[in-house]
Order: C-alpha cells, then structure tokens, then sequence
C-alpha cells in the first residue's frame, strides 16, 4: 500500500475547515469538503454531463437579470465544515475575479447534474445541506430514458426543507429565481455559430 501525499492529511484533529480549501493547491479540481472531510471527483466527466452543464450556464447567463451572476463550478461555504462545489449557482453577487466561493445568502439556486459518481450526494446529502443553509431552490438534473429531466425543489422556510420536488420534462417554465424558460429537450443539442 501505498502512503499517502502530505497535502492530503488534515491540518488537525477535526478535519478540514472551509477556508483550508483555497490553500490546497495540490488538490485535483473539484474538490469539495464535506463534513470536514474531503471528497474528490475522480472518475472522467462524462459528455452528456458537461455539455448539459455549459447549456444550462448559457441559458441562464442568457435570461438572468444584469444584477444576478451565474458561476459554473463555484463552491458554497454553507458553514465551517462543508463547502460543496455545485454545477451551478445563481447569486446576487457582485461580480468579483478572484472570487473561489459563495456565501449561501447570496444565492437564489443551485444546480447539481447528477453524474453516476455524485448522484447519492446530488438527490439526498447535498438537497439536506443546500436548504439547511437557507438556498432558495435546487434543481437536479438528470439524464432518463434518453431525456433531460429537471427535478426542481423550492425552500419551505417553516420547516427548513425542500418540499417535493416539482418534474419537468421538455420545457421548464419557472418565475424564480427570475422569469425563465429552458427547453431542456434541447440541452444536450450541440449550439452551431450564427
């Protein structure tokens, strides 16, 4: 067996801490900290996943309000101990370059598309998390029976939770975070230049 790299040991007794993230340069990308423990992406990204992914930043960028950013692939220090990396993140959030992560009161919605790694933590650890901290809307996405499916929970701020979730297939029509429609038959379509 091998032993592992020094980087990878955790500066203390209780784990990893949020900001210990933005120092861990050895890191592979995508890395996200969970419960004080880090978890990395390690199997390939695959096709579908990152082209339903650059879709769906184009289309939000496309319709979002001057005064909302869409990041792709920004962390959200939901508190000491976590810092999850979602796909996307709807923020009101100045835009700021040297920006590595979100404070959850500046984001309206969180996009997770769920890839066979990350599907348990994108429908039930991270869904538990991204309401904990107070984030409006989650949307999953995932790839059945050759469509895009949307699966869209709203926060129930009485109980602190995300109801169920409401299903879209073909068009997602939706008010908030802002008024916006998404074909989602088309995410995966391959955009040509004009």
């Amino acid at each position: 067996m091998s032993s592992l790299p020094d980087w990878m040991y955790p500066p203390r007794e209780e784990g990893w801490y949020a900001e210990d993230l933005d120092r861990l340069t050895e890191a592979p990308r995508h890395t996200e900290l969970i419960d004080g423990a880090l978890v990395f992406m390690m199997s390939p990204q695959r096709s579908w996943h990152s082209r339903v992914v650059s879709a769906l930043t184009f289309a939000l960028e496309a319709q979002a309000p001057e005064e909302l950013e869409v990041e792709r692939e920004m962390t959200i220090r939901l508190d000491r101990r976590n810092r999850p990396e979602p796909d996307l993140v709807v923020a009101k959030a100045e835009y700021r370059p040297n920006r590595t992560w979100f404070d959850p009161s500046e984001v309206l919605l969180v996009v997770e598309v769920v890839s066979p790694e990350s599907e348990h933590r994108d429908r039930t650890m991270k869904p538990r998390k991204y309401a904990e901290a107070g984030i409006p809307s989650y949307w999953r996405i995932e790839h059945e029976v050759e469509q895009v499916v949307a699966y869209v929970h709203e926060l129930d701020d009485a109980v602190g939770a995300y109801g169920s979730p409401q299903v879209y297939q073909r068009r997602l029509e939706r008010k908030v975070p802002f008024p916006l429609t998404l074909e989602l038959d088309q995410l995966e379509r391959r955009r040509r230049g004009n």
